[in-house]
């Protein structure tokens, strides 16, 4: 049976990896929730990765349509066509343009699908999506053609819980919701990217980075990727470690904070907080 367990590139806990091959054993897609940049988008491309499957991206946008992923008619390209006088006209197939789905379906091996942040698409979206994922096939109804997967592909499917997907989608999905890393495996998601770090720039920039995470009322939280930025830029310009927990007032949040902070509320909610915190512990 094929498993997941990882990869050298991709630390993937117990609980993900056991949801992970689940949904592989069920054949059904894997639901995958969790703050962004925790890791669920890469996921998808490190099981293609370590399975040696090709891997189909599909990444949704607001005006999204699950037709859209079997195929799409090009009736504009065609009129133009004939008012040209073009040979092709006379071939409808030339104007059918495969989606994700079609190219997993007609894939020679076994793919992995990933059908990334669901929850941008409109509320019928889902539901049309895993009719066709359930019957493995569909109908293109210009050329009058039935498309039949050869293998049942891996689907992994994102969201950032940004409206509620229905009922009828999540009874048909195996579930789970990757949890922002403790300390502990973010050192192993950190040795991953940065294997010669210091260990004393380490605890000092992981002790920095959680204590921002944990500054009530911050409009985003910085996520792994945001710390994974931090580290090489302060790498790059070889910033000292005692230079991130700095008394003076100037420099009382930490260097190179933009790639942790995104917005001038969270900055100055961070600077109120510590000023207010080292005044009280001076």
């Amino acid at each position: 049976m094929t498993r997941f367990s990882g990869t050298d590139t991709y630390v993937a806990t117990d609980d993900l990896n056991i949801a992970v091959n689940a949904a592989i054993t069920l054949q059904r897609p894997l639901l995958i929730k969790g703050e962004p940049g925790t890791g669920k988008t890469m996921l998808a491309v490190e099981v293609a990765r370590a399975l040696g499957r090709p891997l189909i991206q599909w990444h949704i946008k607001s005006t999204g349509k699950a037709q859209q992923g079997l195929y799409e008619y090009d009736a504009v390209s065609r009129l133009r066509d004939s008012q040209l006088g073009d040979a092709r006209v006379h071939d409808i197939a030339n104007y059918i343009k495969r989606g994700p789905l079609w190219e997993a379906f007609a894939s020679e091996q076994p793919s992995v699908v990933l059908v990334d942040e669901i929850d941008k698409a409109d509320i019928e979206f889902p539901n049309d999506l895993l009719r066709e994922l359930d019957r493995m096939e569909f109908y293109v109804y210009e050329t009058r053609e039935l498309v039949k997967s050869r293998h049942r592909p891996i689907v992994f499917i994102t969201s950032n819980n940004e409206k509620e997907l229905p009922d009828a989608f999540l009874r048909r999905c195996f579930f789970h919701y990757i949890r922002f890393p403790d300390k502990e495996t973010m050192e192993k998601i950190v040795g991953v990217h940065y294997p010669g770090l210091k260990k004393s720039l380490l605890r000092e920039a992981m002790e920095v980075f959680f204590e921002v995470r944990e500054v009530p009322g911050l409009k985003k939280k910085p996520s792994t990727s945001e710390l994974l930025d931090w580290l090489k830029l302060l790498l790059a310009e070889d910033i000292p470690v005692d230079a991130l927990h700095s008394k003076d007032r100037k420099t009382i949040i930490p260097p190179l904070h933009g790639a942790l902070l995104k917005n001038e509320q969270d900055v100055h909610l961070f600077e109120r907080l510590v000023f207010m915190t080292r005044a009280k512990g001076g």
